[in-house]
């Protein structure tokens, strides 16, 4: 390196070689979450969780006259994590917006697809009934 600094006047000037240590102590704090939770316990839970939330939006389905969600998603239990992408067939984007008014973190994408993945390490089957049940209350609109 030759003697003087000699800043770079771009936005590369402002890259770091090293990340920050308290980047460092958050990542170590979420890698003994799930340590002490345990891979399996959350596997087990994750693939309970998905056949509950898809038994609750099959259920929107089953209950109404017409088909309300076209399902994108394959349901397989061997291929599947948390996400299910469901085409909304009514009132989507309503639903959407609902959904997020009432806490619930979902996804949009166009031209009709709600994304929604409830995360076994913090979410509950409780939160799962809940959101099948918003749907249900704007769909009985």
């Amino acid at each position: 390196m030759e003697k003087g600094f000699k800043p770079i006047p771009t936005a590369e000037g402002w890259q770091l070689s090293t990340p920050s240590i308290l980047l460092y102590a958050s990542h170590k704090a979420a890698l003994q979450i799930f340590e002490e939770a345990g891979w399996d316990n959350l596997r087990a839970k994750q693939k309970k969780m998905n056949n509950y939330l898809w038994f609750v939006l099959g259920e929107l389905n089953r209950s109404s006259d017409k088909e309300v969600i076209e399902f994108i998603t394959p349901n397989n239990n061997g291929e599947i994590s948390c996400q299910v992408s469901m085409l909304m067939l009514r009132r989507g984007r309503e639903i959407f917006e609902e959904l997020g008014r009432q806490g619930v973190m979902v996804d949009w994408r166009e031209p009709n697809v709600i994304r929604i993945a409830p995360v076994p390490l913090y979410n509950t089957f409780e939160e799962v009934w809940r959101c099948g049940n918003i749907i249900r209350s704007i769909l009985n609109q």
